[in-house]
């Protein structure tokens, strides 16, 4: 079985092989590796790897938190294959077909941030609703969603900024970026069910995104 293992190492030369060489010598092999971030000198990648049947996922906590200096911060099952040049096909695919491309956008999001469901969501005159959404995402009631417009892309706090229930369930990180015009009120959201929570560069990453497919878009 398939999990995707986020680990916070140390940011120097050897760090990320001796976690590999530990993985190797507790029977898992590793199938691809991405580096998340890398701050203050200390670096978090996931790496993707394949679990032997019967072994239970501690084993991959305990072997890649024997390498001082390595924590792991999240264990989840994972799906698909990572693909980092998904990105720019996903912007020449809704260039080639505009009217679909907010929903080719939210049900490409889960799989370009491992995520769990995406959708982008509009705020006018009190209330807020749903342009297009992922197949996963959770279904919810029109309401208010007060913390538009943003004016960055920010990691949802459902303690300070008010979500509706579903979107919560799970222990759900939220993120969310500005999209559409600048004198809209409109978001893209990001649900990841179980975590991790998401990182500066990944807030990086939507923002550049969500700018990239509004501009395409010329709306």
């Amino acid at each position: 079985m398939s999990f995707l293992l986020r680990v916070v190492l140390p940011d120097r030369p050897g760090s990320l092989g001796a976690v590999a060489t530990a993985l190797g010598d507790a029977g898992v092999d590793i199938l691809g590796v991405d580096v998340v971030e890398r701050s203050g000198g200390q670096a978090v990648d996931d790496l993707t790897v394949e679990l032997p049947p019967g072994r239970p996922p501690d084993v991959l906590i305990s072997a890649a938190e024997a390498v001082p200096g390595v924590q792991v911060e999240s264990v989840r099952p994972y799906v698909g294959r990572l693909d980092t040049h998904r990105e720019l096909e996903l912007v020449d695919e809704i260039a080639g077909d505009p009217a679909h491309g907010l929903q080719q956008l939210t049900d490409e999001m889960p799989r370009l941030f491992r995520a769990g469901w995406a959708l982008i969501v509009v705020r006018e005159g009190g209330r807020a609703w749903r342009l297009a959404q992922s197949s996963a995402a959770p279904e919810t009631r029109a309401g208010d969603l007060p913390w538009l417009p943003l004016s960055k892309a920010m990691v949802i706090d459902p303690q300070v900024h008010w979500v509706p229930v579903p979107w919560r369930a799970l222990d759900t990180e939220l993120a969310a970026a500005p999209f559409g015009p600048a004198s809209s009120a409109q978001a893209l959201v990001v649900g990841r069910p179980g975590g991790p929570v998401f990182r500066r560069s990944e807030l990086a990453r939507l923002t550049h995104l969500a700018g990239i497919v509004t501009a395409v878009l010329g709306a």
